[in-house]
């Protein structure tokens, strides 16, 4: 962890880095690929799947085939193919098609860890940009580490630079108080966990649950200078759909810049962030 302020030089590497990105688009298509043959039927079952998920609600065969302007028995029979392969429901009371989990489980097998780490990058942006913090992902791994997958600073003069990769104990931290508080620990157990950490400013663990118990009422967790020397961090939980813990979003700037009313504020603010990256990382 680095506090740096930004230079010429350092706006030149972000300039040059954000220009990287905008030039990755998809290479134009060749002469080739324009001119292929289209197989209509291969066509018309993937306008039927872009017509079911737009619509959002269940159609029976004939009024998707006025609509898609298709022939009633070719589409019947493309319905009756995409419903054996998982990807469209039927509901036989109804009689009518739906867009079904299969296609679901089949468009999130495309997207994979790294690109929802890409989604997530403009919501950690916008955050740090607003408070002028610097936003770190924290995933967990195994049982006893957290790492760092990713870190947006903020475009100020001033900011903590947070390098991807690095590992701390699942315990450290403004996100080890909310692991701690999840994890199922008996008092024995948390204290010889506890009693292995290094803080760079001392803590009981006294102090330290009572914090474990204010980030569970509250919904985010505080280390004020307790694992790095001036500085505060700020973190959240984000939850898997099975409610486990799978990443912590955390927040650090320079300590005592805040009062206590803007910590509360921004604290809300992470927790609010780590809700809605749930929704782009599972």
């Amino acid at each position: 962890m680095t506090t740096k302020k930004n230079t010429a030089a350092s706006e030149s590497v972000g300039t040059r880095a954000s220009v990287a990105r905008r030039s990755a688009d998809p290479a134009p298509k060749s002469r080739g690929a324009t001119s292929a043959v289209t197989v209509k039927p291969v066509a018309n079952a993937i306008r039927i799947l872009r017509y079911l998920t737009q619509t959002g609600a269940p159609e029976r065969a004939a009024d998707i085939a006025r609509h898609l302007s298709i022939n009633p028995s070719t589409c019947f029979n493309i319905l009756r193919t995409l419903v054996a392969e998982d990807v469209v429901d039927f509901n036989a009371l109804s009689k009518t098609y739906s867009a079904g989990l299969g296609l679901a489980r089949l468009v999130e097998q495309l997207v994979t860890q790294g690109q929802r780490l890409q989604l997530a990058a403009p919501l950690m942006q916008d955050l740090a940009a607003e408070f002028g913090v610097t936003v770190t992902l924290w995933r967990r791994l195994g049982a006893d580490r957290i790492v760092l997958v990713s870190s947006e600073s903020s475009p100020t003069d001033l900011h903590i630079d947070m390098p991807a990769g690095q590992r701390l104990p699942i315990l450290m931290g403004a996100s080890g108080r909310l692991f701690a508080a999840r994890l199922g620990l008996t008092d024995e157990q948390l204290r010889e966990e506890f009693e292995q950490l290094r803080w760079a400013r001392p803590i009981s663990l006294e102090t330290y649950l009572r914090e474990v118990n204010r980030a569970r009422r509250r919904g985010w967790a505080s280390d004020d200078g307790y694992f790095a020397t001036g500085v505060m961090a700020i973190a959240a939980a984000v939850c898997d759909k099975s409610d486990n813990i799978a990443f912590t979003v955390s927040t650090v700037m320079i300590r005592g810049d805040r009062s206590e009313a803007q910590v509360d504020a921004l604290g809300e603010a992470v927790r609010d962030l780590a809700h809605r990256l749930e929704s782009v990382l599972f």
